[in-house]
């Protein structure tokens, strides 16, 4: 959509990616990777704000956004990190600096940890990360997911809507809820959105968990307080388990902290890029 254009193309392991790069092209570069439900539109203020001196990649992981959405594709945490690392080698990156969100925390971590990816620094927002994780919600409609995918489009828009929300502790506007939901709610989308939680478990951040200790670079941990969807109380245990790393909690904001609190989260992460370690 012409207000978040994401108008680049690259054939992945998992289906074509739709992405884009703001910021001068010299500038140090700055790789952002987003969470679920959502897409990179999540990122935006904080990608624009970024892009005054760095150069920031944005796009929509497999399944998701602007992506390809298609019967039979792979879009697992494994996959997902596979196609990250495929995204660094494509875009020549060698040692960028990587922000992550929610899933896009285990993606993140998993293509370091198992696939040899190379950062300059990691920040992680809400990630994914430790076990058990899942909301009520989740977890329902994945083990129904073949029930829920034959609702009527009104009333899959309807779920799909109230769960974004959920996500959320200030409230979504009604254009940007909007531009979250849309893109699980066409024929592909539909059972796109289903597909996506059915194919992931516990078991992706299971095989890494152990080995946060390894992670031998500066880390970031920005958590909202308001969150509900996974417990503030996991950033003061993941933090202990990385090495040196900085907790930022971020007061009022939900799960959704790009939306919930832009400024507070661009701040973090703009002192946090510009740190020498």
């Amino acid at each position: 959509m012409s207000d978040w254009p994401l108008d680049r193309t690259f054939s992945s392991s998992s289906g074509e990616v739709r992405w884009a790069a703001l910021g001068p092209e010299q500038a140090p570069p700055v790789v952002l990777v987003h969470g679920t439900p959502f897409s990179s539109y999540v990122w935006r203020s904080v990608a624009r704000a970024l892009a005054q001196d760095h150069r920031v990649y944005v796009w929509d992981l497999p399944g998701y956004g602007a992506s390809a959405q298609y019967a039979g594709q792979d879009v697992t945490l494994r996959a997902q990190a596979w196609v990250l690392t495929e995204l660094l080698d494509h875009w020549e990156l060698v040692e960028p600096a990587v922000a992550a969100h929610d899933f896009g925390g285990c993606v993140a971590l998993r293509a370091r940890l198992l696939h040899g990816a190379r950062y300059r620094r990691l920040a992680l927002v809400d990630p994914v990360a430790l076990a058990p994780w899942g909301s009520p919600a989740y977890r329902l409609l994945g083990s129904r997911a073949e029930v829920f995918e034959q609702l009527p489009p009104a009333l899959h828009r309807a779920l799909v809507a109230e769960y974004v929300s959920s996500a959320s502790h200030r409230g979504l506007s009604s254009g940007v809820l909007d531009r979250l939901v849309s893109p699980w709610c066409t024929a592909s989308g539909q059972p796109a959105f289903y597909r996506q939680i059915t194919q992931n478990d516990m078991r992706f951040t299971d095989e890494i968990q152990h080995r946060y200790g390894e992670l031998d670079l500066p880390v970031l941990i920005c958590w909202g307080t308001e969150d509900t969807w996974i417990p503030v109380a996991r950033g003061h245990e993941l933090a202990g388990l990385i090495p040196g790393a900085e907790l930022r909690l971020i007061e009022g904001a939900g799960h959704l902290v790009q939306e919930d609190a832009p400024a507070e989260l661009t701040a973090a992460l703009t002192r946090f890029l510009r740190t020498t370690p």
